[in-house]
């Protein structure tokens, strides 16, 4: 491979900004800046092509009239069902699941990931989270469902869930399909909410695709945004759930 091509594949995000400058004064040449091009035209248009196939579909007023500008998740948690059948999809580490626990006093919480998966947690994990929630697995409080959300979601019974936590990969094509099995599985009144309600991780140069997901799922399916977080220390969560004509919400 050619020093071109090794500089063309090694060059980060934001390189040319951050460092260009100040090579260009000592060693650049003519070749570096042709691959510095190259490799930022690519960059854009990688760019512009994850960006394009994300649908983009515009709420309404109907679809935001009650939702409400909360602070953090812990506000979140405070405001959700108690005694709940809910679910957390997406637990990493468990850190997120410890919360729940100890502020919704959940009936039954079920804990969904993939640990162990190649490329996406490190071994051991499912083990460690399994240790650190004995008791309550013991109690029957939690249950453990190991696998891929949509698979784990597809066999769950319809209308079970009172509210779910979504927390997995963020892409719109995932985050649209868990929507619509969850639009089965949620009971009449549940809630779904779920973290990184955002375009994007500036930092990772990474695009979501969460919150169009959500937008077109409220649009399609007659759901209303209900919270939304604003903590600037943490990313944005939503919750969510379905609308309601007045003559239905006492049936509810």
């Amino acid at each position: 491979m050619s020093l071109k091509q090794k500089i063309k594949n090694a060059l980060p995000p934001g390189f040319k900004k951050a460092i260009g400058p100040m090579l260009k004064k000592r060693y650049w040449n003519k070749d570096y800046d042709q691959a510095l091009k190259k490799f930022s035209d690519l960059f854009y248009k990688e760019r512009l092509q994850a960006e394009q196939s994300i649908p983009s579909v515009d709420v309404e007023q109907r679809h935001i009239q009650n939702c409400k500008v909360i602070l953090n998740r812990a506000t979140l948690l405070s405001l959700l069902p108690k005694n709940a059948v809910c679910a957390e999809i997406g637990v990493d580490k468990g850190e997120f699941s410890e919360q729940i626990l100890a502020a919704t006093t959940p009936a039954k919480l079920h804990l969904i990931d993939v640990w162990g998966d190649p490329g996406r947690y490190h071994d051991g994990l499912k083990l460690q989270i399994e240790e650190k929630f004995k008791n309550q697995i013991q109690a029957k409080t939690i249950e453990i469902n190991l696998g891929y959300s949509t698979d784990v979601l597809a066999n769950m019974p319809d209308a079970y869930f009172d509210w779910v936590y979504l927390d997995t990969d963020h892409s719109y094509k995932t985050t649209a399909q868990e929507l619509k099995l969850l639009n089965r599985k949620l009971k009449p009144a549940g809630i779904i909410c779920g973290h990184d309600y955002i375009m994007g991780n500036w930092v990772g140069g990474i695009r979501y695709g969460v919150m169009e997901a959500v937008h077109e799922f409220c649009v399609k399916e007659n759901w209303e945004l209900i919270y939304i977080t604003i903590n600037k220390n943490e990313m944005p969560s939503f919750a969510i759930k379905r609308i309601v004509s007045e003559n239905c919400k006492n049936l509810l």
